[in-house]
């Protein structure tokens, strides 16, 4: 099982090369405040000086550390490769393969790394500095160095450096693969330590939090730890284990770590008999090497499913980059073809990238002609806009300067135009929204269906400019065809239009009920032949004029106003005729006052709208028919057809080719950095296929 960690080591060492921090490998995360002795336990697991020193904010960037354990046979192979004289060294990532053998020069490099990125002030940086220690004095771990956690900005740090800090650290121990090894001084509070308090908030069942209580020979005379160790005061689920570090004064008079660990261990003999060989730095780092033994065991399952995962990403992520270019003709006939028959295929409803969140291409051009359009023209009111004085005006101005007997046709005409004309607009506004979909196409098929066209802008836009030109030499042309449409019906009223002709005799029989109906209802006064021989005459004069029944003008001579009509006719709603002596002005038009229609006009008016409702929901019914029609015609239905042969007329050209197949300036960086990173996935599966043929798990 101790070879699990080098496992972990060479899978960092993998995901270092690419610079990816994708996948969260086991490691131990060191927490603690500002000089609880979280430096000085790293220290003393390492066995040498090798992290800076100093007042305040130290650790300023997160440092992952990896012990390596060598044997001395490996350290003589490596050292004989290298030509390195010492049975330790070091090695960071960011100075690739350069050797330290000198920890004092691994200390400086630290420090100047460390100002590199985050300054020469107090302020902290997340960009982690790698470090490997290889030395046959240590046991195989990986931890991670964090800044204290500190309570007051110092110097030149921002105000918000409590924050920065604690987000910082929360970034590694949110990590559920990590071990969170929370440092406490032990002349401190326990139960105020802020380590075991994030340490909580991260890990709050405390399955992957062990304490470590530093500083044991500075507590006060009369006072031990040994209810805190012992876990009476606040129980730790992995442990507690006690340490003395280096003083101050050891550090500055170069005390070494080894003799420090027998000082720690004389003075745990002396002050914790009972407690000596579960406390100190040898068995801190014994426990830490076992914890994170098991708990890789227990991570490499789903580390391995999770590197299988993003291994098929970045396969699909580098396919969609494609491959360089190497015949540029092909591939560009390629590419023109391809977005052609998608786009087609979005009308269709073919398409192989449905989309789910709205409707698109063709079922959305379905739902203009038949919701869109289709309810605005059935919103639009027969007799809109008309008022009876409009309908009455159009009457009179129709019978000229005489009396007419009988409604005049024209009347109808003029007014049945002008309310089928209100049809243009929305017919038109039908062919402006299907031009704006078959627009949005383009933009669907760039996006989901040839994703290739990224990596050519200049390809990607000419594509767009030519279906767009396109798009725009029909959208006149078809405005035109559903323009004439409109014309059409407005060029020749037919009155004889079955539907039309059936409607008509329904509303001669309705006129005729009502005739009945008011004779029954006629005074007994009235000598009923009279009333009925005035509606014979009427009724025979109206056939010898109209033929029959069928024709719509017998609706307009059936019945006859009475007399009192006649009067009401003759008083003029005008102003009354000027007074002697005042000049009269014969070019005034009087304009109409609202007043109580005569019988007659009443039944004129009546009969005209229920004509003009009549024909125009013929007319409606032709052009809610027709106008989807002549826009698929002329509009969708050319373009598909037209497409392909336009793209490669207008693209398809030698001079243009390397212009167009020119890639984005990134795209070369993003395939190799996909290809980088897909390799190191590989590896990575790789190495964990083989330990787990080694240990069977």
């Amino acid at each position: 099982m101790e070879a699990l960690i080098p496992v972990i080591n060479k899978l960092q060492d993998v995901f270092n090369t690419v610079g990816a921090d994708i996948i969260q490998l086991p490691q131990i995360v060191v927490v603690g405040t500002q000089s609880s002795g979280k430096s000085s336990v790293l220290e003393s697991l390492v066995g040498r000086d090798i992290l800076p020193r100093g007042t305040g904010i130290v650790t300023r960037r997160p440092l992952i550390l990896q012990l390596v354990h060598i044997d001395p046979e490996d350290r003589r192979k490596t050292s004989e490769e290298n030509g390195i004289d010492g049975e330790e060294w070091g090695k960071f990532l960011h100075t690739k393969n350069k050797i330290y053998t000198d920890f004092e020069e691994i200390r400086q490099e630290i420090e100047a790394e460390t100002e590199r990125i985050s300054g020469n002030n107090k302020g902290i940086s997340d960009d982690p500095i790698h470090l490997k220690i290889f030395s046959p004095h240590v046991v195989n771990l990986t931890l991670v160095d964090l800044p204290g956690i500190t309570k007051v900005p110092v110097g030149d740090q921002p105000k918000d450096i409590e924050i920065q800090i604690r987000e910082l650290i929360f970034k590694y121990i949110s990590n559920p693969n990590s071990i969170i090894l929370a440092v406490t001084a032990a002349n401190t509070d326990m139960a105020t330590s802020e380590a075991l308090k994030v340490a909580r908030e991260a890990d709050t069942d405390g399955r992957r939090t062990l304490a470590v209580v530093t500083k044991l020979d500075l507590m006060d005379a009369g006072t031990d730890a040994m209810d805190v160790l012992m876990g009476r005061v606040i129980p730790v689920k992995l442990g507690i284990i006690g340490v003395v570090n280096r003083s101050q004064l050891d550090i500055n008079q170069k005390k070494l770590v080894a003799d420090a660990i027998r000082d720690e261990y004389a003075f745990l003999q002396k002050k914790y008999p009972s407690l000596a060989n579960r406390n100190g730095t040898k068995y801190l780092a014994r426990t830490l090497n076992r914890l994170l033994m098991h708990h890789i065991r227990d991570c490499l399952p789903e580390l391995k499913t999770r590197i299988n995962v993003l291994a098929a990403q970045y396969q699909s992520l580098l396919n969609s980059y494609g491959e360089p270019v190497d015949d540029k003709s092909a591939t560009l006939l390629q590419l023109i073809t391809k977005f052609a028959a998608e786009y087609c295929r979005t009308i269709e409803g073919t398409a192989k990238y449905i989309e789910t969140a709205e409707l698109c291409g063709g079922a959305r051009i379905c739902y203009i002609f038949h919701e869109t359009f289709g309810r605005t023209l059935e919103s639009v009111d027969p007799l809109g806009g008309l008022t009876t004085i409009d309908v009455l005006t159009a009457i009179r101005n129709a019978t000229g300067p005489r009396p007419a007997l009988f409604v005049p046709e024209v009347s109808f005409e003029l007014l049945v135009k002008r309310q089928v004309k209100r049809l243009e607009e929305p017919s038109l506004r039908c062919v402006e929204l299907v031009h704006e979909e078959m627009q949005r196409i383009i933009q669907h098929c760039s996006n989901y269906s040839t994703q290739e066209l990224l990596r050519f802008p200049k390809l990607h836009d000419a594509i767009v400019e030519v279906v767009t030109s396109l798009l725009r030499k029909r959208l006149p042309v078809t405005n035109e065809m559903v323009h004439n449409l409109v014309a059409i019906e407005l060029a020749y009223i037919n009155t004889k239009h079955p539907d039309f002709a059936d409607a008509c005799g329904l509303m001669n029989n309705n006129i005729e009920e009502q005739r009945r109906n008011r004779m029954r209802d006629l005074p007994t006064a009235v000598p009923r032949d009279k009333a009925a021989a005035g509606g014979s005459q009427s009724g025979s004069v109206s056939e010898q004029n109209d033929g029959g029944m069928g024709n719509w003008r017998g609706m307009l001579k059936r019945g006859e106003d009475s007399a009192a009509g006649d009067r009401a006719m003759q008083q003029s709603p005008y102003p009354s005729s000027p007074q002697k002596g005042h000049a009269v002005n014969l070019l005034d038009v009087p304009v109409p006052v609202s007043r109580k229609l005569s019988a007659r006009e009443q039944r004129d008016c009546e009969v005209i709208e229920r004509l003009i409702k009549s024909y125009f929901l013929i007319v409606r019914k032709n052009i809610q028919d027709s106008v989807p029609k002549a826009v698929m015609h002329f509009l969708v239905n050319h373009v598909k057809d037209c497409l392909q042969s336009e793209l490669v007329g207008q693209l398809y050209k030698t001079a243009l080719l390397n212009d167009l197949l020119t890639e984005s300036e990134d795209m070369a960086q993003r395939r190799t950095e996909a290809a980088d990173m897909l390799k190191a996935l590989q590896k990575a599966s790789q190495v964990i296929a083989e330990i787990r043929e080694t240990h069977m798990w």
